[in-house]
């Protein structure tokens, strides 16, 4: 058994630590309110503006078009992986990293082996888990700091980067790896397709889901406002999740650290005393030995 020293400077570095898991959860909460307070407000929006994009692709006639909506052989491919770039989220930022790991290994292994594949990282621990795993991507890392200042104006910068690599062909498609945000403890890594815009497809000849749409005053010019508009929102939804979604995660994580910390130190204070007993005891037995051996001498 350890003994008394070693106890309580074990017991004062939990609690040092206890304190601060504990100022992390406050601050985490805080961030929290305020997170998700913009992802709900923004995501019904957001959700209705996607829905009404793939409906107008998939109903265009020959009067109209946006080059979003074209499919095309993929030879060249953009990955955005959206992290933080801080830790102690428990397993948020490696979900995240699994998930765009799943591509790069499955869909667009033959691209990234060819050097087809660019990753552009959002936030820094994105970054270092595929970098440490691929050192033959390309990396494009101009935004990697995009959560220092996440507001709608620098989210529309990396949105219109894509489309106007899309659009010039750089890119053939673009894959969005993000987490979306349900609530405080739930989080969900996912990857989906941002360009081209998946159309709305119909689920039987009953229910075609034909869009009736009145475009006024022309519907070429409409569709050159309204989808790049569209799609901007829904890159930045993407980041909002990833944003709420971090500080759940982290609220999460350092209030289960807070209560093994807890559990520790009701551990850590039974050594103690078991310790302080046992250095009683010895002391008794001691001064009793003491005492008999001056009576005998």
């Amino acid at each position: 058994m350890a003994n008394l020293k070693e106890v309580r400077d074990r017991i004062q570095s939990v609690n040092n630590t206890q304190q601060i898991t504990k100022a992390m959860k406050m601050v985490a909460a805080s961030k929290l309110r305020r997170a998700q307070d913009a992802i709900v407000t923004m995501r019904p929006y957001a959700n209705k503006l996607d829905q009404i994009l793939r409906n107008i692709l998939a109903n265009l006639d020959g009067e109209g078009s946006t080059s979003f909506g074209v499919e095309r052989p993929v030879e060249r491919a953009c990955l955005v992986v959206i992290t933080s770039n801080r830790g102690l989220a428990g397993a948020f930022n490696t979900n995240i990293g699994k998930a765009a790991k799943e591509l790069i290994d499955g869909e667009f292994q033959e691209l990234a082996e060819n050097g087809k594949l660019t990753v552009i990282c959002i936030g820094k621990k994105g970054y270092d888990y595929l970098r440490r795993r691929y050192s033959n991507l390309k990396f494009n890392t101009n935004y990697i700091d995009l959560f220092d200042d996440l507001t709608f104006e620098n989210t529309q910068k990396v949105a219109e980067y894509l489309m106007d690599a899309f659009e010039y062909g750089t890119y053939d498609k673009v894959v969005v790896a993000y987490s979306r945000f349900k609530n405080a403890a739930m989080q969900f890594a996912e990857a989906v397709q941002f360009l081209p815009v998946a159309k709305l497809e119909a689920e039987g000849e009953d229910n075609q889901l034909r869009a009736d749409y009145i475009f006024e005053p022309d519907q070429n010019e409409l569709l050159e406002y309204l989808v790049p508009s569209i799609l901007k929102n829904t890159f930045h939804k993407f980041n909002l999740d990833t944003n709420a979604a971090e500080h759940g995660a982290r609220m999460t994580a350092m209030d289960k650290a807070t209560e093994n910390a807890q559990e520790l130190l009701k551990e850590l204070k039974l050594d103690y005393n078991k310790a302080r007993q046992e250095a009683i005891t010895t002391q008794i037995l001691e001064i009793v030995s003491g005492a008999a051996a001056l009576e005998n001498g």
